[in-house]
């Protein structure tokens, strides 16, 4: 009898991985949530467990293994809709964890789920999607406190209110450590009115979690997997979460409130997934890769560490992009073999400007808004995704700026050198203003911030109607960030410091400009091809060179 029990008790955890979830997926014609007698089950719709990838039935039926800790969802197939709840969230998962979330989370997980349902169905809504559409993606909102969830309120959300876009979707650091936050948040975002998609970066973790695997607590509680795809037209989007949590007490040395580190990681469970997730899918489709932490950067500081598995998935489609955000910098970065990328082509990473800037640091407008520019000089804001089919396209957007302003352009005297001690003695920006004499011509050089460009941009400038002169790319710090950083450090959080810039354009100034008012105008085509045009007034004055030549007679 003895030996029975034992028997038992070592195949128990046999039984409980052997547990099933069934359903079906099905046309909501009604639009009750419900599968009534009446309702047609869809067929070949992907359905996993998080591991496993399965295509439904003729009936719409699927089966999939589970345990004690699932997530069930569905990969929305073209040409319909998820429901969505009262927040615009979509619908598209059930939780199974019995027992709910660990013991001791400062923030609530999962409530029990308890028995596992007989039938867990997925609803669908048909829906014509067209080809060409846009999208809204933004990169690390990340209030702090509640005022700066009114900055999110005012500066972004209320300016998208009415947006034609399809969807939206956030690239992670959705907040910043303070979990209490989503409901208001997701109240908030629910405003813009469209469905609203969202990745986990590494401030939505549960910090008390003892490794990864329960790091995520409350972001499934609000937004269900923290990995998963979707179609929309012609395109799957791909949302990957590369933050992998080493747990409490764990800590990274660099991090002074004392949680956890962590690394940027994809783990081999979500590379199994999507290997089985990408077996369905059309070699020549577009596949839009959605992750918080960069796959990698033009200066090599941010990457993240298995790229190359995501990459060997990825080879052999022609039409992939991917996007990131977490470095409050802007950045184009272009895969190729000596980066573990087989093609065809180059794989087009973008690092995206962020709805935060510098984490809401900086001196306020007349709002009461911080004026919040990214550490690189970008102001904040947020990016629009254009496809059209396979091909596709980004623009930004400055946060309660016109749509056509995608630059910045400044004039720099290199004696000034922007040193803190000289700055008091000259107003705000009157050190990279268009007043230059001509003395100093030789030595001045314009400066162009292009917002979005990259290493693929060609950006030129003519002075009056004169002919275009091309400005090369450097990578330094933008000396309009060096000074706003010095004229308003009080109003810098502690950690925020101007950074290398990726998309700064100079080219030396004419040195024979002659005295009076010049038209500068500024001709950029950036990393897609489309040209943007930027003007700026230069004042040549007259200089004292020249005033030692001739004979002077001095008067008594």
């Amino acid at each position: 009898m003895l030996r029975l029990i034992i028997f038992a008790f070592l195949m128990l955890p046999q039984l409980v991985s052997a547990a099933e979830a069934a359903g079906r997926v099905f046309l909501d014609t009604n639009k009750n949530g419900l599968l009534d007698g009446s309702e047609r089950g869809m067929a070949g719709v992907r359905v996993s467990n998080g591991l496993d990838v399965v295509t439904t039935d003729n009936e719409g039926r699927y089966t999939l293994p589970i345990d004690e800790q699932s997530i069930i969802f569905l990969t929305k197939p073209r040409d319909h809709a998820i429901p969505v709840n009262g927040h615009m969230l979509p619908q598209f998962y059930y939780i199974h964890q019995p027992e709910g979330s660990p013991a001791g989370m400062r923030y609530a997980g999962i409530t029990p789920t308890g028995r596992l349902p007989e039938q867990i169905n997925f609803p669908l809504i048909e829906r014509e999607e067209s080809q060409q559409f846009e999208a809204i993606l933004f990169a690390d909102p990340q209030p702090q406190t509640q005022r700066e969830l009114d900055y999110i309120r005012d500066d972004v959300i209320a300016e998208l209110i009415g947006t034609d876009a399809a969807f939206g979707m956030t690239m992670g650091d959705i907040l910043y450590d303070d979990l209490s936050m989503f409901p208001r948040y997701n109240a908030l975002i629910a405003q813009i009115g469209i469905p609203w998609y969202n990745v986990p970066g590494n401030h939505e973790i549960n910090f008390e979690a003892k490794n990864d695997k329960n790091s995520l607590e409350t972001f499934k509680k609000f937004f269900g997997p923290p990995y998963y795809a979707f179609e929309y037209a012609d395109a799957l989007f791909v949302v990957l979460d590369n933050i992998d949590y080493k747990g409490k007490g764990e800590a990274d040395p660099g991090d002074i409130r004392g949680n956890g580190g962590y690394e940027a990681r994809i783990s081999r469970r979500q590379l199994r997934w999507l290997e089985k997730e990408l077996e369905s899918v059309d070699k020549d489709r577009l596949i839009f890769v959605a992750t918080h932490a960069p796959l990698g950067s033009e200066d090599g500081n941010y990457a993240t560490d298995n790229r190359e598995s995501l990459f060997r998935l990825l080879s052999g489609r022609p039409n992939l992009y991917s996007v990131a955000g977490h470095t409050h910098t802007t950045n184009h970065v272009y895969f190729g073999e000596e980066d573990g990328f087989d093609g065809p082509g180059t794989f087009h990473h973008h690092v995206l400007a962020t709805v935060s800037g510098s984490w809401w640091s900086g001196p306020f407008d007349e709002r009461g808004i911080a004026i919040s520019d990214q550490r690189d000089g970008t102001p904040n804001g947020y990016h629009i995704l254009e496809v059209d089919s396979t091909d596709l396209a980004v623009r930004f957007k400055g946060a309660g700026k016109p749509a056509g302003q995608q630059m910045r352009i400044r004039f720099d005297v290199a004696h000034h050198q922007l040193q803190a001690n000289g700055m008091r003695d000259f107003k705000a920006g009157q050190l990279l203003d268009g007043r230059v004499s001509q003395d100093e011509l030789a030595a001045a050089s314009i400066m162009v911030n292009l917002f979005d460009g990259g290493p693929k941009s060609l950006v030129s400038y003519r002075i009056n109607n004169g002919e275009y002169q091309p400005l090369e790319r450097t990578l330094r710090k933008d000396p309009y960030m060096l000074e706003q950083f010095v004229r308003h450090k009080e109003d810098k959080k502690s950690f925020v410091q101007a950074t290398v810039a990726t998309h700064l354009f100079e080219a030396n100034l004419q040195a024979d400009l002659l005295p009076g008012v010049h038209t500068v105008t500024v001709r950029a085509a950036d990393e897609f091809g489309r040209v943007h045009h930027g003007h700026a007034v230069i004042e040549i004055t007259a200089g004292f060179a020249g005033s030692e030549k001739g004979v002077h007679y001095p008067s008594k």
